[in-house]
């Protein structure tokens, strides 16, 4: 890269110093790798060290791994006759004579100097920066960048004295525009850059040659080098697909041993089939269950009777029946005499469990709530009642994870929304299982997950999707409207339904992650909407800082019809199930996720009559327009992953899905996939990656902290 980089040097000025550089490169490079180096502390101070810590680089090796957001591209060295006014350019000049002026408010200097090649001469201004009139004299070489304002006047964004025989960085080529921040420009973080490129061969290479053959990979000093200052866009593609391979390789090499390390690593009790209570349970259903389900069901009957623990993660459309599924996995543990519990992330949503549950069980079997709500007394005795094996069911939220909550004999876990809980939340429930045996885990969400992300946020679990829904699920028509009158209108609608003796929801906006917010904003809305469009109509309200008894009696008096509307927050986004609701009006549109509007849609077309949805929003929005005319959750998600990329679709802290540094998902897909069939089998071969060992350090280096150990 170097020797590229002076060969332009040459190209422009006719120089020759680039042999002797390229002969002490290649005695450098001759030289073994000293990763320890990358790991030396940086000396800087004042602004610089202040921006950099800002940034996080501490060493030099991550100094080199701050890499470029972007590349100007300033490869054509043009000749001062040949640019235009109004033009961006780079000329490489001589300077003739220089000077020091004042500028109109006489407080500041600028500098001037005039310069020459060989199609004529110009002059080159630098605003505010007088001092670079002490680099440059009669003679000097110089390389300008910058916008040609005037007839031969040239001003100067960034300048680059040459004939020392080191390289342009800022001027020529394609020029590396690294993130920045308050008191460290590019341009500093490029010259850092820059000094320590000579340490780049001391990176440490993960990949197995192998593997890099397989994939035409160049090793990773070539990358890094190219990922910064390349000499071709092609050169710079193949350093970004190497890195990006490499991030998607490690987190599949590592979801891949933490699949191993869960199945291998515990054992669970298998639970045998043909019980009678969930025999009895499911001949006792007023309905049948789908395709899906009876396939979902069979697939957790198959992971029930291993000694392997059960790590599934349950996917389904909305409306399309987790529920019974995961009720039909608990049953399984109640029928071998042990117990199950399903842990949702708030009390609203635990509190909607437990009222499905106790239908579809219809009194068949008992099933209690614990939260951090329930009184003290009642509390006491279902503790006594799990920890005795009395109860045998019982759904809570993160209360069952606490140290006073003991059960006999935990052997089936369902947690729903799991992208929702940390990884630590999810282990001190798995610890719950007594005598060392681990308990069979099922993963919900209603959140229809695109493969991409599956494999990056849950590569760990198998997976079962339900996309059938249940006969007599009507489709939910969807307007996306703006302006008075369509608010009006839909008004009026609700107020015709609600006049044929059906329900309506008003979901308030996500004005920003604040569940105290949304709370007031549903208040206000709630009080408003009672005063004046809906004064003859009762209006109920729910939000999630309610308390849990006032939660409930909201709930009940809307599934009781004893309210019309129902003004509430996204805490509705999941898990109500009233049939007779056929309305539901979301303000602010445009502040939702595609997925997240198809679960509020999803709660109204539960029952026999037509549903609509109307979102207020700019109809123009392409995320608005999507949901208006697409219904299939798994299609939106794929659509939501175009429009907001995986970061902002899961949300990067969540557990088991990184924030990629290189890998930009969904673009990277391919990659990812062929991430994911080397990892396989590099762990079929090498499963404790004992014949791998960078790779090994690598792995847990990137992710030990968010993922198991990789065993020994």
């Amino acid at each position: 890269m170097v020797v590229a980089a002076l060969r332009r040097v040459t190209t422009v000025f006719g120089t020759a110093e680039e042999l002797t550089r390229e002969a002490a490169l290649a005695t450098e490079l001759r030289s073994l790798p000293r990763p320890s180096l990358l790991g030396q502390p940086l000396q800087a101070t004042g602004k610089v060290a202040k921006g950099l810590a800002a940034l996080g680089i501490a060493t030099h090796g991550d100094l080199i791994e701050h890499l470029p957001h972007s590349h100007r591209d300033r490869r054509d060295a043009r000749k001062i006759g040949s640019v235009g006014v109004g033009e961006e350019a780079t000329v490489a000049v001589t300077v003739r004579s220089v000077t020091v002026k004042p500028m109109r408010d006489r407080r500041r200097k600028r500098a001037e100097a005039r310069v020459f090649d060989e199609s004529g001469p110009m002059l080159a201004v630098w605003f505010n920066r007088p001092w670079v009139a002490r680099e440059l004299s009669e003679g000097t070489q110089v390389l300008l960048h910058g916008k040609l304002r005037r007839r031969n006047e040239f001003w100067v964004t960034e300048h680059e004295l040459v004939g020392q025989g080191e390289a342009p960085v800022h001027t020529v080529g394609l020029v590396p525009v690294h993130p920045a921040t308050a008191g460290l420009p590019a341009s500093v973080l490029r010259s850092l850059v820059w000094e320590d490129y000579g340490l780049l061969r001391h990176a440490v290479e993960p990949l197995p040659a192998a593997l890099r053959v397989a994939e035409r990979l160049p090793d990773r000093p070539a990358a890094l080098a190219g990922a910064h200052f390349p000499d071709s866009e092609d050169e710079e593609a193949g350093a970004r697909r190497r890195l990006a391979f490499e991030e998607l390789f490690l987190l599949q090499v590592a979801t891949g041993a933490r699949r191993r390390h869960r199945r291998e690593g515990r054992r669970a009790a298998p639970l045998a089939t043909g019980g009678l209570l969930t025999e009895s349970w499911r001949d006792a259903l007023p309905f049948r269950l789908t395709g899906d389900q009876d396939a979902a069901c069979a697939d957790i009957d198959s992971d029930l009777g291993s000694e392997r623990p059960m790590q599934r993660l349950l996917m389904g459309e909305v409306g399309s029946g987790k529920t019974a599924v995961a009720l039909h996995a608990m049953l399984r543990a109640v029928d071998n005499d042990r117990q199950a519990a399903l842990m949702a992330p708030t009390e609203t949503l635990a509190e909607q469990h437990l009222i499905t549950l106790d239908r579809l069980l219809g009194g068949l079997a008992p099933v209690e709530l614990l939260t951090g709500s329930t009184p003290a007394g009642r509390r006491r005795e279902l503790l006594s009642r799990l920890a005795s094996g009395e109860l045998g069911l019982v759904v809570g939220t993160h209360a069952l994870i606490e140290d006073p909550v003991g059960f006999r004999d935990l052997a089936v876990c369902v947690v729903d929304e799991q992208h929702r809980f940390g990884v630590r939340q999810r282990a001190a429930l798995d610890a719950k299982a007594p005598g060392g045996l681990a308990p069979h885990v099922l993963h919900m969400t209603a959140t229809p997950i695109p493969r991409t992300l599956s494999l990056t946020a849950y590569g760990d679990l198998d997976a079962t999707v339900l996309r059938e829904l249940p006969a007599g699920r009507r489709p939910v028509e969807t307007y996306v409207v703006d302006g008075s009158r369509a608010r009006a209108r839909a008004y009026e609608r609700i107020r015709e339904e609600i006049a044929a003796g059906r329900q309506c929801f008003v979901v308030c906006p996500l004005v920003e992650e604040s569940e105290a917010l949304q709370a007031t904003a549903a208040t206000v809305e709630a009080e408003r909407l009672q005063r004046t469009e809906f004064r003859d109509q009762r209006v109920a309200l729910i939000h999630g800082q309610m308390a849990t008894s006032q939660k409930q009696a909201a709930m009940r008096s809307f599934a009781a019809g004893e309210a019309d509307v129902l003004v509430a927050t996204s805490v509705i986004e999941v898990g109500i199930d009233v049939t007779n609701a056929t309305v539901m009006l979301i303000e602010a549109a445009e502040r939702y996720g595609l997925s997240q509007l198809h679960q509020l849609r999803g709660r109204v077309g539960r029952g026999e009559h037509k549903s609509v949805c109307i979102l207020f929003g700019d109809p123009k929005l392409p995320r608005l327009k999507a949901i208006a005319s697409e219904r299939d959750g798994f299609r939106l998600a794929e659509v939501d992953l175009d429009l907001r990329g995986a970061g902002e679709l899961l949300g990067t802290r969540q557990s088991g899905l990184p924030e990629f540094r290189v890998a930009r998902l969904p673009d990277d897909a391919e990659l990812l996939e062929r991430a994911h069939a080397h990892a396989g089998a590099l762990l079929e071969r090498d499963p404790a990656l004992a014949e791998n060992t960078l790779l090994r350090d690598a792995v847990i280096a990137r992710f030990g902290s968010d993922l198991d150990p990789i065993p020994a």
